[in-house]
């Protein structure tokens, strides 16, 4: 997608550094320099001001990634780039039945109107849930890791969606400020929300993850 947008040596592409690493990859690839811009701390997208504000004369296109079934604000990235002359290319997640949809989105519904001690996502216009994350308060990545263990060992399966963000690992490290983005990293978990779960199965993740609701204190 970067080649034939004629994309390559010396130009700067603008992608996120919460995710993984193959969006930064492809534009090596291209021969480009990947430059991160920091996330919504809602939609886990690009945010449109983040960007704005590493835009370069030599900035060629913005890669948006929508995460977890929630959708970056393209218009005004759109907008952005017809002013300052760069290409919105967007990546999407894996596609699933309409049917699929509905029922992850009922399950977050019902997840959302009952878990305590998380924050629970902004669902959003459009949100298809391809992941059901939450963020755990408290002190970031320590208390988030031991609430993950708990969960787990009430036979709860949940996974961290984003353990490194991509600016901090070795081949792509970089010396910027993405408060957003590393703030998720540390706090962000997904519990499961398929759409063959049963109802049951939703009552055994509350129960995991409201029995450890008094642990955690926000924090302010």
């Amino acid at each position: 997608m970067l080649r034939a947008a004629g994309i390559g040596t010396g130009d700067e592409v603008i992608v996120p550094a919460y995710g993984n690493a193959e969006v930064a990859e492809a534009v090596v690839q291209a021969g480009a320099l990947p430059v991160f811009a920091d996330i919504e701390p809602a939609t886990y997208c690009l945010d449109p001001d983040a960007v704005a504000a590493v835009v370069t004369p030599r900035t060629a296109a913005v890669i948006v990634v929508h995460r977890f079934g929630s959708q970056a604000d393209v218009r005004r990235l759109r907008d952005l780039g017809s002013r300052a002359g760069f290409l919105v290319l967007e990546q999407g997640e894996s596609e699933t039945p309409y049917e699929g949809v509905e029922r992850r989105r009922a399950h977050a519904a019902y997840l959302s109107g009952r878990l305590s001690g998380v924050v629970t996502p902004d669902g959003g216009e459009g949100h298809s849930y391809q992941q059901y994350v939450v963020r755990v308060p408290g002190n970031g990545r320590p208390d988030r890791d031991a609430f993950a263990r708990a969960v787990r060992a009430r036979g709860v399966n949940c996974w961290v969606p984003v353990k490194t963000p991509v600016h901090r690992m070795p081949q792509f490290r970089r010396d910027v400020s993405l408060p957003e983005t590393e703030r998720a990293a540390d706090e962000t978990l997904a519990l499961p929300v398929d759409a063959s779960m049963s109802r049951r199965d939703l009552q055994r993740v509350v129960s995991a993850c409201n029995a450890l609701g008094g642990l955690l204190q926000p924090a302010f």
